[in-house]
Order: structure tokens, then C-alpha cells, then sequence
């Protein structure tokens, strides 16, 4: 990554390390898409589950896809190896001691819990071991983390709801609620009931609106109108309607954007509608998605929009602040890590 240099005369700053540096909020990563290939292998061997790969080659050479469909033929089958406690707390922690590497201080985690109870394991096995791996890495590695239940809009409504009846029993460990996985025929009306209880519960509440997705104006529309969610997941189709930018823009509604993952799903990196919204004043974010699949975590997603859109220094600290406001956080907690961000962009001569 070259060199870049401010215009008002402030030193000469490296972009690579200063996204390195960056205190970072990641609020879009699925858990289940950080299973790297070393860690398939492993709990499949653990497990004593026949996977039909034996080496780390032949696992990622079964992650190729080149759209949504694709991508989730592969992604769901390989949680088959996901099977204990030990396994989903395994899973978060290697995660959380990547993001902690990078700079996250923060991050909101996507799990799905219906890809397991769906071929038995139970709810309380996947949560436990996802709880145990939050606790241990904010004692250990100095990152505070938070659970999103998601469900899966191919599956029903009535899957739905009782696997948000079900997560009641850990409601202290989970802080919203949030909706992902094939989006063609399943809008977020489908799930409008389900929703309403989960905020009647004290859950927030966020939605996948995929990219470039059949009728993606009008779930955004339904997500924001209709739903009254929170966040939008990705949701860069926005900037086809102008009242919906102005509706985001209105109530600070943040959009949890992922460079890397949009340039395997489709032929574009939607960067130039992210810098877009951005200079537009809307509140979005840079995140990981399924890292493990894509091959770029925050740094990486950081460095490729970056380098794509010739963002400087000053974007990137946006984009960083963008996500520490828009994340579920108390407003001490979020003072703290914006006052982090404003030292570290101090350090280098700029305000955040």
C-alpha cells in the first residue's frame, strides 16, 4: 500500500500501518464464517467426521463460489463439524484472537443458530461455547464481544419464532437479533412478526440486505419502514432511492458494508457507492462478513477499500468512528473507545 500524504502539510502517513493501528468495531461477522480450513480439518478429526478433504489444500479448494447461492451451498455444509461446546468456543476464540491482532476493540457477532439445532445440536450447546470464548477473550486478549442471533430467511416464520423463544432462556447473552442467508422470495416482511416479538423481548434489531439482490429496494424499504430495524447488513442498494438515503440519514441508521466478501458474490466491491455514502454523511462501516471464506479480515477490508477508492486517513478514521456509533454499545463504553480513536488519530497530527 503507497504511502499517502495529507494536504493541509501534516507528515507523511502509511496508510498500511495506519490501518494496522486503527482501533477498529467490526458489527458484521458471521462466527460460523470465520471456520478457517486448519480448523475444519481439526474438529473434523476431533469429531470423527468424514468431511472428504484431508489436507488444508484440499478444504480451500472446496471455497469457491461466485455468488449468494454458491457461497451458502458450501458454507452450510461445512459447519457439519461444529458439533460441541468446545467446538463453538473454539471457533469464537480463534476469531476473536484475529480480530484483537488487528486492532478490533469491539465487535458484534453474527451466529446462526438454526444451522445447528436443525441437525441436533442444541441451542444451549452452540451459545454456551460461543459465551465461554467472549468471557475468556476479554480477559485474555483485551476485546469485548456481543452475540446477534440471525435467522435464516429460507427456512419459516415459524422456525423462527420458536428459535427466538428459545433463545429467551440467554437473553442476557444475546444483544439483538438479526436475519441473513438466501434472500431471493424471503423479504423481511416474512419475518415481520417474528421481529416485532424480538423487540417486545429487548432485543435490537439488524437485517441482511444483501447486494444487487431481486427486489433489494424494497426489502431495504421494508427492513427500515416497515421493520424499524436498527442496522441495515450491507444494504449499499440504498443509493438507488434517495429517500431511503435520507431516511438512513435521518435516524443514523448505520450500514454494516464488507468490501472483500462483495467482490467474490458479485463482480464489484460496491466501493464506489460505500465512499459514496459516506461523503454523503451516512453512518457506514467497514466489516469482515465470512473472512474465512473471502480471505480478508478488518485490516484487509480496511486496505482493499483503501486502495480502491484512494480513501486518506481522514476517511478511514470516519469509517472507524461511523462503526463505534452505530454499534449497541452504552454511551460510557462508546465514549471510551471513540476517546481511543481520537488519541490515536492525535498521534498522527489529525482530528477523528
Amino acid at each position: 500500500m503507497s504511502t499517502h500524504t495529507e494536504s493541509d502539510g501534516a507528515a507523511e502517513i502509511d496508510l498500511a500501518d495506519f490501518i494496522a493501528g486503527l482501533p477498529k468495531c467490526e458489527l458484521h461477522v458471521h462466527l460460523e464464517g470465520t471456520l478457517s480450513p486448519e480448523l475444519k480439518l481439526a474438529l473434523a478429526e476431533r469429531n470423527g467426521i468424514a468431511i472428504g478433504q484431508t489436507t488444508v489444500a484440499e478444504v480451500e479448494a472446496t471455497y469457491q463460489f461466485d455468488s449468494l447461492a454458491s457461497f451458502l451451498a458450501v458454507y452450510y455444509p461445512a459447519m457439519n463439524v461444529l458439533v460441541t461446546a468446545d467446538d463453538f468456543r473454539d471457533l469464537a476464540y480463534a476469531y476473536l484472537t484475529k480480530a484483537a491482532s488487528q486492532g478490533v476493540r469491539y465487535v458484534e457477532m453474527f451466529f446462526d443458530p438454526q444451522a445447528h439445532t436443525g441437525r441436533g445440536v442444541p441451542f444451549s450447546t452452540v451459545i454456551e461455547g460461543y459465551r465461554q470464548a467472549i468471557v475468556a477473550a476479554r480477559a485474555e486478549l483485551g476485546i469485548s464481544a456481543e452475540l446477534i442471533m440471525c435467522f435464516l430467511r429460507d427456512l419459516s416464520a415459524e422456525f423462527a419464532m420458536a428459535t427466538l423463544m428459545e433463545s429467551l432462556a440467554h437473553k442476557d447473552w444475546i444483544i439483538g437479533v438479526g436475519l441473513d442467508s438466501d434472500e431471493r422470495d424471503n423479504p423481511p416482511s416474512k419475518f415481520a412478526a417474528v421481529f416485532a416479538r424480538a423487540r417486545q423481548e429487548g432485543y435490537l434489531l439488524t437485517m441482511h440486505c444483501d447486494i444487487d439482490q431481486v427486489g433489494s429496494i424494497e426489502n431495504i424499504r421494508q427492513a427500515l419502514e416497515d421493520i424499524g430495524v436498527d442496522r441495515i447488513d450491507h444494504g449499499t442498494n440504498i443509493v438507488e432511492s434517495p429517500a431511503l438515503v435520507d431516511h438512513v440519514k435521518r435516524r443514523g441508521v448505520g450500514l454494516t458494508c464488507c468490501p472483500v466478501s462483495n467482490s467474490f458474490v458479485t463482480d464489484d466491491m460496491k466501493a464506489t457507492e460505500i465512499v459514496s455514502l459516506l461523503r454523503d454523511g451516512v453512518r457506514v462501516t467497514v466489516n469482515s462478513d465470512d473472512p474465512a471464506y473471502f480471505g480478508g479480515y478488518m485490516t484487509e477490508n480496511y486496505a482493499a477499500l483503501a486502495d480502491h477508492a484512494g480513501l486518506a486517513p481522514a476517511d478511514l478514521l470516519r469509517l472507524a468512528r461511523n462503526a463505534f456509533e452505530v454499534a449497541w454499545l452504552t454511551p460510557r463504553a462508546r465514549d471510551a473507545y471513540l476517546a481511543d480513536l481520537e488519541a490515536y488519530a492525535a498521534g498522527f497530527g489529525l482530528a477523528s
